[in-house]
């Protein structure tokens, strides 16, 4: 697993202080898409990270499992933004991440530092945060890349 802090990304598609169901479907988890300027600092430490969580979980298959993977939104957390036709995403990356219900919340502060309640409004789509990522390779029947909600604090 590699752990990574992203510094003022763009927030998309917040499930921050409700647990939530894909398309109705599964377990209720927490849900955050972060939208990332392709090479830039934070696509860097993105890329940096699944190169380690791949080579734990996948060793000397890592670099061709990672390409293999490329592309397909069920298998790697961090996609090219051309591949959606949602405002802001052209020209972007977008990394998906999510947190199993069972986890408890996210972390949700604000520029204090102190606790954000979901009546606060912040974050909301289409601000800018600070995340605390983890990012893991899964391997077995549904091998991948995945990526974990630990914490979001707003930025502006």
């Amino acid at each position: 697993m590699a752990k990574v802090m992203l510094k003022d990304v763009r927030l998309s598609f917040p499930d921050l202080f409700e647990p939530t169901q894909y398309q109705g479907k599964g377990r209720f988890r927490y849900n955050a898409t972060f939208l990332v300027v392709p090479g830039s600092a934070n696509d860097k430490a993105i890329r940096a990270a699944i190169a380690i969580a791949a080579a734990e979980k996948f060793d000397k298959k890592a670099t061709s499992f990672v390409k293999s993977i490329e592309g397909n939104s069920n298998k790697m957390c961090y996609i090219d933004g051309d591949t959606k036709e949602y405002e802001g995403y052209a020209g972007m990356m977008y990394l998906a991440s999510h947190r199993q219900e069972k986890d408890g919340p996210p972390g949700v502060i604000g520029r204090d530092r102190a606790p954000l309640a979901a009546n606060s409004g912040k974050p909301y789509a289409g601000c800018y945060v600070n995340a605390h990522v983890d990012i893991y390779g899964q391997p077995g029947e549904n091998a991948g890349i995945r990526c974990g909600l630990v914490g979001v604090q707003f930025s502006k």
